[in-house]
């Protein structure tokens, strides 16, 4: 019995599900086109938040702003380190070590020469000026009178070349002519050489030193003054003074000139003009004023004609010899 009642509810069910699949719709095909999904936009930042103004006349104070939050170290990228030292040492290894070529060394040397040669000459010619500027008037007379000496001397040398010149060019006999210039010649050069006597007008400079302060660079000063005013023959004493004239010193006193020692007074016998010779010791600060400062006496005077008689004698040069052209 209850089989057969399992039967007919399962045949029940069997029967009503075939009903409702003849019932249900037929389904239908479509063709759907894909649509690409838009992007999303992003959304807007909010607006910061404005403080919101104070009312006038309320105690609250303005807003704090909010303190920036901080940031962590491992966000922050650390920026590269310049290195400033950089330029530097491509510069130095750039200008050391030098690379000079011959040619620039050359020009370098010329330029370097040119430069101190041109500085040497600034450097004296404002030295002179400086000396110029502070002379006194008669220093300045003195050194335009010697000056003018000078080339009517060095004018008249050149006068009596030219003149000794025209005699060989215009003689009949320029082998007689020529004889008599050389012996002339030989005669001046004897006299600066000190193998000649010489004569003619100039002073007599008598030095009086009874304390004995008068030391050699003294009487070499007053023989360059001398020199320097034009003087062409000049003794100390009983000594010809030539160009390898020479002081010195004794231990126990007294001065040597050439080896000879010579004892006070001590007489310059000057053969030259006596206009500019007396004036030349005289100046302010010359020889007269140094040698009164010593204690010493100096007399001046000028003659007509004085004569210079004290000979050299001439020695053979050991080692120089004529130079051929």
């Amino acid at each position: 019995m209850e089989n057969e009642a399992e039967d007919a509810a399962e045949d029940k069910s069997d029967a009503k599900a075939e009903l409702e699949a003849d019932s249900a719709p037929e389904p239908t095909l479509r063709l759907v086109k894909a649509v690409r999904p838009e992007p999303e936009p992003e959304p807007e930042p909010e607006a910061a938040a404005k403080p919101e103004p104070v009312e006038s006349g309320s105690g609250t104070g303005p807003v704090p702003e909010p303190e920036p939050e901080p940031v962590a170290a491992e966000a922050v990228e650390q920026a590269p380190a310049v290195d400033r030292n950089a330029g530097r040492r491509r510069l130095q290894a750039a200008l050391w070590p030098p690379r000079l070529s011959r040619g620039q060394l050359v020009v370098a040397l010329l330029l370097f020469s040119l430069g101190l040669g041109l500085a040497i000459q600034v450097r004296s010619t404002n030295d002179h000026h400086s000396q110029l500027r502070g002379a006194r008037q008669e220093d300045l007379v003195r050194i335009l009178d010697e000056l003018d000496s000078r080339q009517q001397r060095l004018q008249q040398e050149k006068a009596e070349l030219e003149q000794s010149l025209a005699k060989l060019e215009n003689s009949s006999n320029q082998a007689k002519e020529a004889q008599e210039q050389t012996r002339k010649k030989v005669t001046e050069l004897g006299v600066l050489a000190g193998t000649v006597k010489a004569t003619g007008p100039g002073i007599v400079l008598t030095v009086d030193d009874p304390q004995g302060q008068v030391k050699a660079d003294m009487l070499l000063d007053t023989l360059q003054e001398l020199r320097a005013a034009g003087a062409e023959a000049i003794q100390i004493n009983d000594v010809r003074v030539v160009v390898n004239t020479y002081f010195t010193d004794l231990s126990g006193g007294g001065v040597q000139i050439d080896g000879k020692k010579v004892s006070q007074p001590y007489r310059f016998t000057v053969v030259g003009n006596p206009q500019d010779l007396t004036p030349a010791l005289n100046i302010p600060g010359g020889v007269v004023r140094t040698l009164e400062s010593h204690q010493a006496r100096a007399t001046i005077t000028q003659q007509q004609k004085v004569v210079v008689d004290a000979l050299v004698d001439l020695k053979t040069p050991q080692y120089a010899k004529p130079a051929s052209k």
